[in-house]
């Protein structure tokens, strides 16, 4: 791919609905499937298709994500000339509505219009960093130059209850007619993605349009454009610019707790095949970690145990992060937990998501109790209240339960 098109990940979002997971950390760099990142996704994704100049906007806890992104160096974006760049917002750059945070996803396209036109590619892809895919994006870029229109989105089909939480399409042999955000009733499964390739020119033409009309009647710096689906593709939508292609294979956004957890749930019931493409691997920072030891005594039924991990316990449909440890007569059901986490002998933990570096202690209860878990559980999606969350250094005391749905604040001890 020529430097004729330009890749831009928007990593900059504070992920408010994942609540105590992403108190200290950006969202994009929550760990997925115990050794990945969320945001290795759209970066391996734009590798694999040759796109060589990508570019990271970053706004919210920069810090903790910065080091994982390593200037671009895992992924070979480390380049003298382009390749990876980080983006964070500036002041005294020029016009408020181009200076400052973003107000959405939308919006920050305008913040960064001056530099994309700078850069000088006709073709930009988009991509947020909170799902899991794997796409093909060579002839998707062949085929939105060819077609001469001003944006192509990818698209993928959910149930209806997923496709309420998401912008559904409306379209017309392969013509998008119409958007609807999070609708009560979808009247179909089709979704956005947040995977988009604009042409430059007419993308800057209707950013610029846009915010002539709207900045009068928004707040401070606020340029009224808002997110994708507000008002910019609605825009080129009504102009009948915008083309519809289906993204193949598995796609699912796990911004809030109960997707999270059932990506991985999906994950261990080898429904994700973005893991799994032929010669277009997932890419991560990968940590130094010694090989995972599983003791005599231990079970591991239907689960993933990242390097360096220590399992004497029984872990049950889980997924162990680097260098987590379960000692003997605990009880893992139905988690994901995050490096670091220490879970001591007796304690049994459910349905719950722990971040780094939390200890679970001797004869602690987290969740509910897993007698309660049958194959019907498994097999639909959670509820975000019936998860039990913890954040960053949490302690859970020798004997404490923890009821089904708690939230921990990060270093808390309960």
């Amino acid at each position: 791919m020529s430097r004729d098109v330009l890749a831009l990940v928007q990593a900059g979002g504070q992920g408010g609905r994942m609540d105590v997971l992403t108190r200290e950390r950006a969202k994009p760099a929550l760990p997925f499937g115990g050794v990945h990142r969320l945001i290795d996704f759209p970066l391996s994704t734009f590798v694999h298709a040759d796109v060589r100049d990508v570019w990271v906007s970053v706004e919210y806890q920069v810090a903790s994500i910065d080091q994982y992104l390593s200037g671009g160096r895992p992924w070979d974006l480390d380049s003298s000339r382009g390749g990876f760049r980080r983006m964070v917002p500036q002041t005294g750059s020029g016009p408020a509505t181009e200076d400052k945070f973003a107000h959405g996803n939308g919006d920050l396209l305008l913040r960064l219009a001056r530099d994309i036109e700078t850069h000088g590619a006709t073709t930009l892809v988009v991509s947020s960093s909170d799902h899991v895919f794997a796409a093909d994006l060579d002839p998707v870029i062949a085929e939105h130059r060819a077609a001469g229109l001003a944006a192509t989105v990818l698209t993928a089909e959910v149930e209806p209850g997923e496709a309420s939480n998401n912008v559904t399409v409306l379209q017309e042999d392969g013509l998008v007619t119409g958007l609807e955000e999070k609708p009560d009733e979808p009247r179909t499964g089709t979704v956005l993605t947040e995977v988009f390739v604009y042409e430059v020119q007419p993308l800057l033409a209707a950013l610029r349009e846009l915010r002539a009309e709207l900045s009068a009647e928004a707040d401070g710096d606020d340029s009224g454009i808002g997110d994708f689906a507000d008002h910019l593709l609605p825009r080129l939508v009504d102009r009948r610019q915008v083309r519809a292609v289906p993204l193949t294979g598995y796609w699912r956004d796990l911004g809030r707790p109960s997707a999270y957890l059932q990506g991985h749930r999906d994950l261990l019931a080898g429904r994700i095949d973005a893991l799994t493409v032929p010669d277009r691997p997932v890419i991560s920072n990968w940590q130094d970690r010694a090989a995972a030891r599983v003791r005599r005594g231990a079970v591991l039924d239907d689960s993933l145990v990242s390097p360096g991990c220590d399992v004497a316990g029984e872990v049950v449909r889980s997924v162990l992060g680097p260098g987590v440890v379960v000692e003997a007569g605990a009880r893992v059901t139905d988690c994901v937990l995050l490096q670091d986490v220490v879970v001591r002998r007796g304690a049994t933990v459910t349905t719950t998501l722990v971040d780094e570096r939390c200890v679970i202690g001797e004869d602690a209860t987290v969740g509910p109790s897993p007698d309660q878990q049958d194959e019907q559980s498994w097999s639909r999606t959670p509820e975000d209240g019936d998860i039990t969350m913890l954040g960053l250094d949490c302690t859970v005391g020798r004997g404490v339960r923890l009821a089904a749905g708690s939230r921990l604040e990060p270093g808390t001890t309960a």
